[in-house]
């Protein structure tokens, strides 16, 4: 049940109906409205809920908002709603206000209802591919991995929350031209290790990680076949055979030692090897969508709405990566019949993303199925300075770093704290404060001192289960109200974030959930006090950490019984 979608619908109702009635009665003129909106007012004296119409109406009834406002007012039924009065405000806003009874009814349902509370139908099943992190397997997991994983997780997370069919996939890019220089730095350092390194020049464009070195000594450590005489190809071919499957497997516990798994882990070289990158390529030509220019096959621009073409086959013969990624997109939508597809991209890849964005069409695809979320970049701080390398290795902060510094739930929420698209600056310090001044650790601390209160009453002989009538009249205070207002938004939160795709908005949510029981804890006495009222706010304190185990769930963040 979203019970704020319920109140906004039977609003829109109540003034298409006093509409209705006022054109009948000719008190206005026969009135054409596509849509009401319904809007929550900055200030709480002005309602829960407020509607604009009759400034939207005004050049069609030829008379002020306010008057409007008023006769629409004149006209309202509100039985069987929640609404209460309504009011004219304003220039012509009517703000509605309700009666309790909708709080205290969506109280009982988080207490009926427990583990699923949030879920809805609303995505219809919708078959969704969720691809995020997809790292390039030539080294270790980065901090673009670490926010990447974490924005894309919560993203999944909150569609299948929301009624979607999520599935969560990595694209390992294990072909084209990274693999060729991955092979190519293996060679010169295993070239280096055999002969010396003053011997052997190391490319300029090849990967420098201390991983590159460690894979090299293994191999010679463990495999007995010298490769100083074989061809360079079979060489290089030898040690990326060697070393991938380890980076592979490093990257696969890497991110589950973060909490993320995938339901498909989806290797670029597969597309080679069933034809689909060539069958994309002879399908592009087919529909007479390229153009041959420099000895190499370009997409032309004007499929793509831009005014560059780009190159899908090089000179050399061999095709790009943007060729197998549009294969790899028609497999997704074809052959695996994926209703939408949702791509997370660091802000290095933004012109990629553009002309992913303006292919679908040429490869036979509404550009409206792909959803591409672009993040910035990650700054970490440590004491007020940007830190680039880690405490421990004195190298460059991996994901394992991170991990090993301030944990994965304080990782998971930060990353989560800012839109995809703003930057993000990281204070190693806060994330491993254990402080309310941490969010992570604030938010963790309701739901334990929650689980503390309940442990108390009940060493205390206080029944607190007991659920039978679950009556909540005499929550009247504000800091009570507040609460169950902020604990009816959490399934609109899901559907807003899985519309959006914009997951922080969950964390600010939990947030504000916590500080609002703060609040209440502080003024609102539970132990010591009148027996209906102490079981009614005791039932609210279950209803508060319901929505906080839900939320932290949600966020792949535990939530501790005791801190």
């Amino acid at each position: 049940m979203n019970i704020i979608k319920q109140i906004e619908n039977s609003i829109k109702q109540v003034m298409t109906n006093s509409l209705k009635s006022c054109i009948k009665k000719q008190l206005l003129p026969d009135i054409k409205v596509t849509e009401i909106s319904i809007e929550k007012p900055r200030e709480k004296e002005h309602g829960t809920f407020s509607c604009n119409l009759a400034m939207i109406i005004v050049k069609q009834a030829r008379m002020s908002p306010k008057k409007i406002s008023e006769l629409l007012i004149e006209q309202m039924d509100f039985n069987g709603t929640y609404i209460e009065k309504a009011v004219s405000a304003g220039p012509g806003f009517i703000n509605f206000f309700l009666k309790s009874d909708w709080l205290y009814d969506n109280t009982r349902y988080i207490l009926d209802n427990k583990g699923t509370y949030g879920q809805s139908d609303y995505g219809k099943m919708q078959k969704v591919n969720v691809e995020y992190v997809s790292a390039n397997p030539t080294g270790p997991l980065h901090m673009g991995n670490a926010r990447g994983g974490a924005l894309g997780d919560l993203i999944a997370n909150v569609l299948d929350k929301a009624g979607y069919d999520v599935h969560k996939e990595f694209y390992i890019n294990d072909a084209g031209n990274q693999i060729d220089k991955f092979g190519k730095s293996l060679e010169a350092r295993y070239l280096q290790e055999k002969l010396g390194e003053k011997q052997v020049a190391f490319p300029e464009d090849g990967y420098q990680g201390i991983d590159i070195i460690n894979h090299v000594k293994e191999y010679i450590k463990s495999e007995t076949t010298d490769l100083q005489t074989v061809d360079e190809k079979l060489r290089q071919k030898t040690l990326v055979k060697y070393a991938l499957p380890k980076n592979i497997t490093a990257i696969k516990n890497g991110l589950a030692r973060y909490g993320i798994t995938y339901d498909l882990w989806f290797t670029e070289q597969s597309l080679y090897d069933s034809g689909s990158v060539d069958k994309m390529i002879t399908y592009l030509i087919d529909k007479g969508h390229t153009v041959e220019y420099d000895d190499a096959l370009w997409l032309k621009g004007s499929v793509m709405n831009s005014e560059k073409d780009e190159v899908l086959k090089r000179s050399n013969g061999y095709p790009t990566y943007f060729a197998a990624d549009l294969a790899y997109h028609y497999n997704k939508f074809y052959e695996r019949k994926f209703d939408r597809a949702i791509n997370l991209l660091g802000a290095d890849h933004h012109g990629h993303a553009i002309r992913m964005e303006g292919a679908m069409e040429a490869i036979g695809i509404k550009k409206e199925k792909l959803d591409i979320v672009i993040f910035q970049l990650v700054r970490l701080l440590r004491d007020g300075e940007v830190a680039k390398m880690s405490k421990r290795t004195g190298k460059a902060i991996s994901l394992d770093d991170l991990l090993d510094e301030v944990g994965v739930d304080a990782a998971r929420f930060f990353f989560n704290m800012k839109q995809s698209g703003s930057h993000l600056d990281f204070d190693l310090d806060l994330a491993k404060k254990q402080t309310n001044e941490n969010p992570v650790f604030y938010v963790q601390y309701a739901h334990a001192r929650i689980c503390s209160m309940l442990r108390i009453l009940e060493e205390d002989g206080v029944k607190i289960n007991n659920e039978e009538k679950l009556d909540f009249s005499l929550l009247i205070e504000k800091e009570e109200i507040l609460l169950m207002e902020k604990l009816a938004e959490y399934p609109n939160e899901i559907v807003i974030s899985a519309n959006t795709l914009e997951p922080s908005r969950m964390t600010r949510y939990v947030h504000d959930v916590a500080a609002l029981f703060h609040s209440f804890y502080n003024a609102c006495r539970v132990r010591g006090i009148e027996n209906k009222l102490q079981q009614q706010r005791i039932n609210l304190v279950k209803a508060t950490k319901v929505v906080l185990q839900n939320s932290l769930e949600l966020l792949s963040i535990t939530a501790p019984l005791k801190m």
